[in-house]
């Protein structure tokens, strides 16, 4: 079945055509939303191999509930409770976590990813490298609870009152966790102000 949408469709629009079986619409909800739902995963499980199968799982649930799917809050804060859940599952049954070591090929890549372009000259490249790596070591000592809100927030790009919606506290509770974790992330990446 073709796209029926306009190709500046809400996600909301886009996501009741792929309930009425216009797959094109799926396939532009994906191309929107696969890397900040991957990143938001990966940076809490830390193991690529995991965060495919844990982005795949919640593809998969997108598509199964399509036929239940309201619009009764943005399709993103939808999306991203999808995959809040599917961590928690997750993080429940998993007997070991492997750490973010920065001898990793995936964390080297994360560096990467976030460290300056190499439009800079060597010195602020290395510069930039270390601070991304700091970066990640700090998100990585926040609690569970404060480094998915944050991860929420900065990936997810979800309001405090998406984040709380996600997560199943309520407002003050998820604002609280990003105060703390921002509060912890200065504290600890301070050398780099």
């Amino acid at each position: 079945m073709p796209n029926t949408q306009p190709p500046d469709a809400t996600d909301e629009a886009l996501m009741l055509g792929f309930a009425g079986g216009d797959m094109a619409a799926f396939d532009t909800l994906y191309n929107r939303h696969e890397l900040a739902v991957w990143r938001f995963v990966f940076r809490s499980v830390k193991v690529q191999a995991v965060a495919d199968d844990l982005l795949q799982d919640v593809w998969f649930a997108v598509a199964r509930n399509a036929g239940t799917y309201e619009v009764k809050a943005k399709f993103r804060t939808w999306l991203f409770t999808l995959a809040h859940h599917r961590l928690v599952d997750y993080l429940r049954t998993a007997k070991n976590h492997i750490s973010l070591d920065a001898s990793d090929d995936a964390a080297r890549s994360l560096v990467d990813t976030l460290a300056a372009d190499s439009g800079f000259g060597p010195l602020r490249q290395l510069q930039s490298r270390e601070q991304a790596s700091a970066l990640i070591v700090a998100v990585e000592q926040l609690p569970a609870e404060q480094r998915q809100a944050f991860l929420l927030q900065a990936e997810g790009d979800l309001s405090v009152q998406e984040i709380a919606e996600a997560t199943g506290v309520n407002f003050e509770t998820a604002k609280s966790r990003l105060r703390y974790a921002r509060a912890s992330l200065r504290q600890w990446l301070q050398e780099f102000a």
